[in-house]
């Protein structure tokens, strides 16, 4: 009777279950259904816009873009599918009519003595969302296109591009190089680390316990350290070995850098905090930011160890002394809503972009002078979410929404 009775129960118990989680998936699938229906202006175009865009976008996404006139929403339609002359015509009309540039999304550019160059590349995949450029041992570009599930090669010299499948399921993240020139992938939606043999083609995977891999750095020691957002994660990986170690964190773990003492530290955009880590022991300390609205995206390190940050939340950057424990912060020029997202120090010189402005701004900050100058990026409609140094000190940048890889060269590094 009491095995009937616990059989009766375990019974119920999932049948609730899966009650519940149906109720949930309904709800969740009628608050996308929502947002992809949410409704447009009426005009000609609006139907090509309906059955195209929302496609792969929520309506919701175009309703809070805008951009100045049809140029510039032809150009980021462009960079998204082929489309025939009329209907591409059309939807770039409708869009420019009905959603033009948002003054208060316009941001505040800043001159000064300093001068670069930009050079962008369209990915040969429209739509994959193209990012986290690298440079490889032999001076090659590489990227990811996350919704693609690949990763591209590129030949910054001849221009020549190369894509190679993962896994579908993969949607890789970010990547990075090792000595060998092996890339290496976080693949974020099939919990795996995954390193790529470009000779072959060949693929190999490590299975992660936390399942979202995020942001991968090497060591010094040969080790993969790497960022589990969601699953509030730190990794490491033994290449040699394949012994995968995994530890609990605080929420949302997302930047992660090598210092030159070989510590690692660790970004939050789930918490107000820094940590950084012995990579040994794995062992973590935290340094919370006063605001606690602080959430804190990408990390660099300037040749004093001095820790540098965007802090996103409040469009600011700002820095860690590890020694004193001691933090300063800097608004940046286009305001508290401009977004701070990726960070790359040069010659004690901070770069960073403000990612809710349009177009997509990048800023240099002296830390000397406390002066900031910035540029528009070119086709700045979506958002640098890394920056990657190159040998060169040139700053590997991308804009995901409208599928591009590109290279800064600053004209005047003594600058």
């Amino acid at each position: 009777m009491i095995t009937d009775n616990l059989f009766l129960l375990q019974h119920n118990f999932r049948a609730v279950l899966i009650s519940l989680v149906l109720v949930l998936l309904s709800a969740q699938s009628a608050l996308g259904q929502s947002r992809r229906s949410a409704p447009l202006p009426e005009g000609q175009g609006k139907e090509l816009v309906e059955q195209l865009c929302t496609s792969c976008h929520a309506t919701s996404t175009i309703t809070r873009s805008g951009f100045d006139g049809v140029e510039m929403w032809r150009a980021v339609q462009e960079s998204m599918m082929e489309l025939p002359e009329s209907e591409a015509a059309n939807i770039a009309e409708y869009l420019a009519e009905h959603f033009p540039a948002r003054e208060n999304r316009k941001p505040t550019l800043v001159d000064g003595p300093v001068e670069i160059d930009f050079q962008e590349w369209l990915v040969p995949t429209l739509g994959q969302r193209s990012r986290d450029p690298i440079e490889a041992p032999d001076g090659s570009i590489w990227w990811t296109g996350m919704w693609a599930s690949l990763v591209g090669h590129l030949d910054p010299v001849t221009g020549e591009m190369q894509e190679y499948p993962l896994p579908p399921e993969a949607r890789p993240h970010s990547i990075v190089p090792d000595h060998d020139g092996f890339i290496w992938y976080t693949g974020n939606s099939n919990g795996t680390i995954g390193k790529l043999d470009p000779d072959t083609g060949e693929i190999t995977e490590y299975p992660t316990e936390a399942g979202d891999p995020h942001t991968a750095v090497f060591h010094p020691n040969g080790k993969l350290y790497f960022t589990s957002q969601r699953a509030a994660m730190l990794g490491r990986l033994d290449p040699e070995t394949g012994e995968l170690t995994e530890i609990p964190t605080e929420p949302r773990p997302y930047g992660i850098i090598v210092a030159q003492d070989g510590m690692v530290w660790i970004a939050y955009n789930g918490t107000n905090k820094l940590a950084v880590m012995d990579p040994e022991s794995m062992e973590l300390r935290y340094y919370p930011v006063a605001e606690e609205e602080t959430r804190i995206r990408r990390l660099g390190i300037d040749s004093r160890g001095i820790i540098w940050y965007v802090n996103s939340t409040m469009g600011r950057i700002g820095r860690l002394d590890p020694a004193t424990g001691e933090f300063k912060e800097w608004e940046s020029p286009s305001g508290s809503r401009s977004h701070p997202y990726s960070l790359a120090v040069i010659n004690d010189k901070i770069w960073y972009n403000e990612s809710a402005m349009r177009p997509d701004a990048l800023v240099r900050f002296d830390p000397e002078t406390e002066s900031f100058q910035s540029w528009a990026i070119p086709s700045g409609v979506g958002i640098i979410r890394h920056i990657w140094v190159t040998r060169e000190n040139e700053l590997l940048i991308h804009q995901s929404s409208s599928n591009r890889i590109g290279r800064v060269t600053i004209k005047d590094l003594a600058n």
